[in-house]
């Protein structure tokens, strides 16, 4: 075999297996995008709410926000796997308008979070999320919704196979995380490289409670058809509600008319 093609397969081989290697190594600060602090007070961006310090199970602080509602349900909010709490405040806003309390926390890491987010971590934060609620507020929980906003999805899901709450609103669910990376990531084996798997699909086979699946039909980040498979997958009875036109990031699909009605509609 010429010298040349030895060296130029070698070469080759040496530069896949590195693209592999950093992917692996840094796949975490792909998935997560977090916001660091400052964060300011609550009752600066969302008048009447209070700030709150979460003990998770592993020892790490949380940062979160309770509003207030009008003493009948709660939402529990899980964010996305970017920014932090305070780009969540116009859904905390129009879903204490509609009458709820809500709870916006941030994961580990974001805002003013301590620690680093991974999977495993996320669901102790969530669960620390809900045992302040329940807890400490006395919060029933046939009175608790679970929001999942886009990874928040994966992570209330999982939450909800063990601690069912009175419904569950999935705002532009994946199937798992290896399929949405495979969609932006096809030149890379994702299933054998990722370390954090967030299987949503799995998950809501085992949950019964009403759920309301939310998505855009323009969506460039989560392909529409693995939120229309995670709701047909849902064993509890469910809402589908597509926005026309709507991308990943688009305000109407936290804030929107149809997302915060369809919200007041599941606790009816």
């Amino acid at each position: 075999m010429p010298r040349w093609l030895v060296y130029g397969a070698t070469t080759i081989v040496v530069g896949v297996l590195l693209v592999l290697t950093l992917a692996y190594l840094f796949q975490r600060r792909l998935i997560y995008l977090p916001t660091g602090g400052p964060v300011p007070p609550a009752a600066d961006v969302l008048p009447g709410a209070r700030d709150v310090r979460l003990s998770t199970a592993d020892g790490l602080t949380l940062g979160a926000w309770y509003v207030p509602g009008d003493g009948g349900f709660t939402v529990l909010v899980a964010n996305g796997n970017g920014g932090n709490r305070t780009h969540r405040v116009a859904l905390a806003a129009a879903l204490r308008d509609a009458g709820f309390a809500v709870l916006l926390f941030d994961y580990r890491g974001y805002g003013d979070s301590e620690g680093e987010p991974t999977e495993a971590g996320l669901a102790l934060d969530v669960r620390a999320a809900r045992s302040y609620l329940v807890d400490d507020l006395r919060v029933p929980p046939d009175r608790l919704v679970y929001f999942g906003d886009s990874l928040g999805s994966a992570v209330v899901t999982e939450l909800a196979v063990r601690y069912p709450p009175a419904g569950l609103v999935l705002r532009s669910p994946f199937t798992e995380l290896a399929d949405t990376a495979a969609e932006h990531y096809p030149f890379l084996p994702v299933r054998l490289l990722l370390r954090d798997r967030f299987p949503v699909v799995e998950n809501v086979r085992r949950v019964r409670v009403p759920t309301v699946v939310v998505y855009g039909s323009a969506d460039s980040v989560v392909p529409p058809a693995q939120s229309r498979a995670v709701a047909d997958a849902a064993a509890g009875p469910v809402t589908v509600v597509e926005i026309r036109g709507a991308d990943h990031n688009d305000p109407v699909l936290l804030t929107g008319s149809q997302v915060i009605g369809a919200v007041v509609r599941l606790t009816r």
